[in-house]
């Protein structure tokens, strides 16, 4: 059987869920940034011409993943860019990451939607086997 994919998206009700899975909690946590990118564009599409630091701290990894992922979302929103790489260290309540990305290109990138945040609709982060999985419902 191959193995699950380390990003993806899925189609729950009027919003998009986005999971991302990995051998540790950052990993999982970078792949579920991967898989908001995916909510709005193409991944692979996405350039590495600037780099970000973007810090969350949060008292549980559930906590952890929605605001992660909020950041990432004011990130884009804000400085209208679009991330293609996530370089992510947990330590106990904090977060830290590089981002890496370019600003947002409409005829090339085609965004998809405009993520508006993540909910605490289907948020979870679980270890299943040997890795983590970090998912949640994104408004859009």
């Amino acid at each position: 059987m191959p193995a699950p994919p380390a990003f993806e998206t899925f189609a729950h009700d009027a919003d998009i869920g986005v999971r991302g899975r990995g051998p540790t909690l950052a990993e999982a946590l970078a792949n579920a940034g991967r898989a908001l990118t995916a909510v709005v564009t193409d991944p692979a599409s996405v350039r590495e011409v600037l780099s970000l630091e973007v810090t969350v701290q949060a008292t549980d990894p559930e906590a952890l993943l929605f605001d992660w992922l909020n950041a990432l979302v004011f990130e884009m929103a804000t400085r209208r860019v679009l991330f293609a790489r996530y370089e992510v260290k947990v330590e106990g309540p904090n977060l830290t990451a590089r981002v890496f990305g370019e600003p947002v290109e409409v005829a090339r990138h085609q965004p998809a939607v405009e993520v508006k945040g993540a909910t605490w609709t289907g948020l979870r982060v679980v270890r299943e086997g040997g890795s983590w999985v970090a998912e949640c419902v994104v408004d859009v």
